[in-house]
């Protein structure tokens, strides 16, 4: 169970490394690994049930220590996607305001859940017969809505806790990171481009995709067209909807099927004529 689930995320750590070099944008970055670590989850829970514990010590070092490594992964991964997704386009002072005060969720998750911290932070485990076990969950222990709700063959009272505890530290590093690049570069947030809206039509902007795509125009021709067309409406401000039911709209045309791409060609070289 040990060595497996050191696999596991030994290969989530190689992936991130992995995809942090590909991918620059958080937002595209944070949804790739979700869904790695989503599928690493996955692998974990099966093995679980398959396999179970020997005894309860293996049980509760899993659930104490193992699961949360690939959890808190997970859950850093999606607060940095609302994060980013929420950022304000203001100026300095909107910037630090926002990020200042994700960090004061943090804060208020440390002091709500303060009693378990302090068990936890001193490697106490005189109650982890409670917090760690499966079944053995106790009313009175400060137990969150969300235990009641999950997979109680896979999951503690607490399991999650320790999860959100790792990813918190992780989390107030990256907010921390963020203040302090506004610090070292004054002013530059607020030289932000204003943010441009997609005017054509929407087919028009799923045509030019696809075209993108199919020319291999990013990360060599490997880029997932649903990473890609998220990106086109972050940046321009549009939702696309169904993208492939728009696309086959555009492969089953009569007449010209790369209409727009055909009209932007002949316009680019309209302008080259007149500025010659």
């Amino acid at each position: 169970m040990i060595a497996y689930c050191q696999k596991l995320v030994a290969e989530l750590d190689e992936e991130d490394n992995n995809y942090s070099v590909e991918i620059s944008d958080p937002i595209l970055l944070s949804e790739k690994l979700i869904e790695v670590t989503l599928l690493k989850i996955s692998k974990l829970r099966t093995f679980v049930k398959e396999k179970g514990f020997d005894k309860p010590e293996d049980e509760i070092h899993f659930f104490k220590e193992l699961k949360p490594k690939i959890v808190s992964k997970l859950i850093y991964y999606n607060a940095i996607y609302k994060i980013e997704t929420r950022r304000p386009y203001g100026g300095e002072r909107s910037i630090k305001k926002y990020l200042n005060n994700e960090l004061s969720k943090l804060k208020r998750f440390f002091y709500n859940n303060l009693e378990f911290y302090k068990y936890y932070r001193t490697n106490s485990s005189y109650l982890d017969h409670k917090y760690f076990i499966r079944g053995n969950f106790d009313i009175k222990l400060n137990l969150d809505t969300f235990f009641f709700e999950s997979d109680q063959t896979f999951s503690t009272s607490h399991d999650y806790k320790v999860s959100k505890i790792i990813a918190n530290d992780l989390i107030q590093v990256y907010l921390e990171d963020q203040l302090l690049s506004i610090k070292r570069f004054p002013g530059l947030k607020e030289n932000k481009p204003q943010k441009v809206k997609w005017t054509a039509s929407k087919s028009a902007l799923v045509e030019l995709i696809y075209a993108l795509s199919a020319y291999g125009a990013f990360n060599n021709g490997t880029s997932d067209i649903k990473i890609i067309s998220r990106l086109f409406e972050t940046m321009f401000d549009v939702e696309l909807g169904d993208i492939y039911h728009t696309y086959l709209e555009i492969r089953n045309r009569k007449i010209n099927k790369v209409k727009f791409i055909d009209e932007l060609k002949e316009e680019l070289l309209k302008r080259m004529s007149d500025q010659a």
